[in-house]
């Protein structure tokens, strides 16, 4: 049964600063072979976060890497992915995508993992998601109508789809360029996710570069 990923122990976290050089494969990151297909502009780089709203893990993640997210360049762009793994998983990865075709998600992102993992709400019933998404300008006829709408149900299969071919085991994971997964695992702590990552993205670019 999948699980979510368990952070390595103190410890083994990488520098402040990681270079590209100095990330090994399959210790530091792994690599899809092939890639999957990006999402983005071909200019643009792909940073994809895998996560599920109720993953204590992923809710961790949130305060470094959004502090990343901030600091990055107009090169890369971010997809936040929602994890589909059956259960509770699915009902908030269509809670995601019902909010994101409401035009809501960038600001009820943070605050739907607030409410489950400090106000200890759960955020799996229909009713319940739509009281909570009326407190971002929208009706709750409309917040249902989203959550079982067909598009929301195409996104979240296609996300699923996606996941498979990340061939991931659990969250939360960073996937740069669809070709390099960043686990807790690999980058030796929650924290060092976003290192990792900035590495690959310099890394992305200086592939680019060779190429022009």
């Amino acid at each position: 049964m999948f699980k979510t990923l368990m952070v390595a122990m103190a410890g083994l976290g990488l520098s402040a600063a990681v270079s590209a050089q100095e990330l090994v494969e399959g210790q530091d990151y792994t690599l899809l072979d092939p890639p999957v297909a990006t999402q983005v502009d071909d200019d643009q780089i792909e940073v994809t976060e895998v996560f599920w709203f109720g993953c204590p893990h992923c809710y961790r993640l949130q305060t470094p890497v959004s502090e990343w997210y901030e600091t990055l360049d107009d090169d890369v762009s971010v997809v936040h992915m929602p994890a589909t793994m059956g259960g509770n998983w699915n009902i908030h990865a269509n809670a995601f995508y019902a909010a994101q075709s409401l035009g809501i998600e960038e600001d009820l992102h943070a605050d739907f993992f607030d409410a489950i993992h400090q106000d200890g709400r759960e955020l799996t019933d229909s009713d319940e998601i739509a009281e909570f998404f009326a407190n971002y300008g929208v009706s709750e006829e409309d917040a249902k109508k989203a959550l079982t709408s067909f598009n929301v149900r195409s996104q979240a299969n296609k996300a699923n789809s996606r996941m498979r071919e990340m061939r991931l085991m659990g969250v939360p994971a960073l996937v740069v360029d669809g070709r390099y997964v960043i686990t807790p695992s690999t980058a030796g702590s929650l924290e060092n996710m976003p290192q990792v990552a900035e590495a690959l993205i310099e890394r992305v670019r200086e592939e680019r570069a060779q190429e022009e």
